[in-house]
């Protein structure tokens, strides 16, 4: 009787075991469904990279304030990195000191 309920218990195990692994599947499935429909719609009506007007500042000159980089400047004045550093040669992109002044037009 012992060895019955020992290949009942197995054949019951093994079994909840791919009932769990189904379940789990499928959710998993179903979010990366859910995820991949949402962009979907986003994207009809707007494509993935949208290119957007960047609006450039007007000011001549931009204080680097505490945890600036020159990306972080970039963003908030719309000017490329590139030409923050054609403009401001002497400039160390590495070490920006809170206080220095970057030109921002020629």
């Amino acid at each position: 009787m012992k060895k019955r309920n020992s290949v009942t218990a197995r054949i019951l195990a093994a079994l909840a075991l791919i009932a769990v692994i189904f379940a789990v599947v499928s959710i998993v499935s179903s979010g990366l469904k859910d995820d991949s429909s949402k962009s979907k719609k986003s994207g009809s009506n707007h494509p993935a990279k949208q290119h957007q007007v960047k609006h450039r500042t007007k000011a001549k000159t931009y204080e680097v304030q505490t945890g600036d980089t020159l990306t972080s400047i970039a963003h908030k004045t719309g000017i490329s990195v590139h030409e923050i550093l054609v403009l401001n040669p002497e400039v160390d992109p590495q070490i920006l000191i809170a206080g220095e002044v970057l030109k921002l037009q020629e």
